[in-house]
């Protein structure tokens, strides 16, 4: 039987759009601007035999066991750190892996960080170059940006398998290029640049069914070699309504170079 799940898209507008995080200093407070909730048709990677490849679909997921079970605290930071990097060694050929950020994420209203229920990818081009000067400086950037470099995230279940807003993705053949639009994310400290996207009955949206802590979705957010940036939302839906487990999640945000 087809999976269906809400979905936030943008909307197009005259102005620019901005989300505000942290907003009036508080932590996890969110201004977002309009979306707009909207019905999709999900295909589950599990369960058909159509392949999701990350050199095509700039997604993939995978089976990969971490020996890290509490993610609370810093202790796990160095051990998790090795793993990753012999996934992105081994899984897309990376010759060299920066992780810069770690965020645990709970489908709780008291959580400080919840599951981003808007259909986005995480840089815009300007904002992928100026985040890689910010991690790497202007001398080193310049140098990275005469080869191949990517930001690619990874995103794992935490303590159980998923049963509700699980990670959806839209397959990027079927986003029209004006299906995206600009955000500005405003922090009480700094400003940044995501995309958005408006919704387009083409899209095609991908999850995978009832994921464990064994199993990660690994998913490209800038590649300057051209592949394509995925848009990514925490999907609203419920796989069993009789299971009470809160979804809990941790996403790493990785520079790699090829």
């Amino acid at each position: 039987m087809a999976r269906t799940a809400t979905v936030n898209y943008h909307v197009h507008k005259n102005e620019r759009q901005a989300f505000h995080l942290d907003a009036g200093g508080i932590a996890g407070n969110l201004i977002s601007p309009d979306l707009e909730p909207t019905q999709v048709a999900l295909k589950d990677t599990r369960s058909v035999s159509d392949v999701v490849c990350f050199k095509q679909d700039a997604v993939e997921f995978a089976n990969a066991p971490s020996a890290v079970q509490d993610f609370a605290g810093d202790e796990w930071h160095a051990a998790y750190d090795r793993e990753l990097m012999q996934l992105f060694t081994s899984r897309v050929g990376a010759q060299e892996v920066l992780i810069f950020d770690h965020t645990v994420r709970v489908d709780d209203p008291d959580a400080i960080r919840k599951p981003a229920r808007n259909v986005h990818s995480d840089y815009s081009e300007d904002g992928a170059k100026q985040r890689l000067i910010d991690l790497l400086g202007v001398e080193k950037a310049a140098e990275w940006s005469k080869g191949h470099y990517a930001f690619i995230n990874v995103w794992r279940p935490i303590a159980q398998p998923i049963n509700s807003a699980p990670l959806g993705f839209v397959r990027p053949s079927s986003i029209d290029p004006a299906d995206w639009i600009l955000l500005d994310l405003i922090y009480p400290d700094r400003v940044g640049q995501i995309m958005g996207l408006v919704g387009n009955p083409s899209h095609e949206w991908l999850y995978r069914s009832k994921m464990t802590p064994d199993e990660v979705a690994f998913f490209n957010i800038y590649d300057n070699q051209g592949l394509p940036s995925i848009a990514h939302s925490a999907l609203d839906m419920v796989e069993d309504p009789e299971v009470t487990t809160i979804r809990k999640s941790i996403e790493s945000r990785t520079l790699v170079r090829y």
